[in-house]
């Protein structure tokens, strides 16, 4: 699905993003990538003028559409959620689990419509309660901030799929994150330390913090992913949402692991891909029809072959990557890290060798959520830190 020069994974990102080589990419010294918001933008990523053949050509000027899909966004988020907080490290490794609900509901009309947001934290069970009495839970809460025409583009850069109830969206800072992880495992114990003892918190300054929603397509349930990247452009952690909607006490199952999590990705896949522009006002670029085959050759290692179709143009690509426990290492620097549930999130292994060539780069989720169905969001940037486009893939085992 992508070109010959570009980046690949288990699940893959579409053939219809543009070209880029991670192969030519070598650092004498590290650097330290700095996002759009922190610096002047160096160049801008061509991508709306290169993969689109028959784009749908969306202006600023179109209000009507923009309302409409703010308002789809608010109405695909609004309600009470039960769940948990899974945090994992770069190699899949649980790390820690928080139980959490999340309320939302909206205001206004129009151009004026906001989504509101509150998170709930439970505490850990106090150190010091009486053997053999359960205490009433406490919870901790936490204002997220207000969804809102000027946030969803310009801040969020919001990559949404009404249809499909999938979006991609980006946070400034990883601050949400880090008060769940205080809250839930410090809890009243929290004394404010920077770096407390066995709990590893996100970078103050992450360079990247990106949120990948996918909807079930059983049940009124939902993943939110989150990819953290640390100033240097270095995966930091992944951290996880499972959620259900409605008045459930209970929180959804825990995701499922297995001792293989490879095995719910290989086979052949066959689907439909649909890329969109970031923002608001974000447009169809194109679409695509993808088959994909991922297996294990007789010498252990990951073979990928790829075929994607947009319009009379077929694209074939075919890449190879070798498994380390629950860490798949792609030829070009990309690395995919297997997690429980049939999850697994994609990035490149260091995104400041990108930055240095002036090259963009993708993040991936993929979640097989039965045997033979998975969906998956692809969210590209350019050197900037700034989300060019978002691609949704719907595929069936074949």
């Amino acid at each position: 699905m992508f070109s010959k020069a570009a980046i690949a994974s288990p699940s893959v990102a579409p053939s219809n993003l543009p070209n880029w080589s991670p192969t030519r990419t070598h650092l004498k010294s590290r650097q330290v990538f700095v996002p759009a918001v922190q610096r002047r933008r160096r160049c801008r990523f061509r991508a709306a003028a290169e993969v689109s053949r028959s784009p749908t050509k969306v202006g600023e000027e179109d209000g009507t559409l923009s309302i409409r899909i703010l308002r789809e966004f608010i109405e695909t988020n609004l309600g009470d959620w039960s769940g948990s907080f899974y945090q994992f490290d770069g190699h899949g490794n649980l790390l820690q689990s928080v139980n959490t609900k999340l309320s939302a509901s909206s205001y206004g009309t129009d151009e004026l419509i906001s989504l509101v947001q509150t998170l709930y934290i439970k505490h850990p069970p106090l150190g010091n309660s009486i053997l053999g009495y359960d205490s009433e839970a406490e919870w901790a809460e936490y204002k997220i901030k207000e969804t809102n025409m000027f946030t969803a583009d310009k801040y969020q850069q919001l990559g949404f799929f009404p249809k499909e109830k999938a979006f991609s969206l980006r946070y400034q800072t990883a601050g949400m994150l880090e008060t769940v992880l205080r809250a839930g495992v410090l809890g009243e114990d929290d004394i404010g330390e920077e770096s407390p003892k066995n709990l590893k918190l996100p970078s103050r300054r992450p360079s990247i913090v990106c949120e990948s929603c996918l909807y079930s397509l059983e049940k009124d349930k939902r993943v939110r992913a989150f990819h953290i990247m640390n100033p240097q452009g270095i995966l930091e952690m992944f951290i996880v949402f499972l959620e259900e909607r409605g008045d459930n006490k209970l929180s959804p199952s825990p995701p499922q692991d297995i001792s293989n999590r490879l095995s719910p990705f290989l086979g052949r896949w066959k689907g439909h891909s649909i890329t969109k522009r970031s923002g608001i006002y974000g447009g169809t670029i194109s679409e695509a029809d993808v088959v994909s085959l991922l297996q294990m050759d007789d010498k252990g290692q990951l073979i990928q072959d790829i075929t994607s179709t947009s319009g009379d143009r077929t694209t074939n690509v075919h890449w190879t990557g070798t498994v380390s426990e629950n860490l798949v290492s792609f030829d070009g620097g990309f690395q995919m890290t297997l997690l429980p549930g049939g999850m697994c999130m994609g990035c490149p292994s260091d995104i400041s060798k990108s930055v240095a060539q002036s090259e963009p780069f993708h993040l991936e989720f993929c979640w097989v959520e039965s045997p033979d169905k998975r969906q998956r969001l692809v969210r590209t940037y350019d050197v900037e830190g700034l989300a060019v486009s978002t691609t949704y893939f719907f595929e069936v085992r074949v």
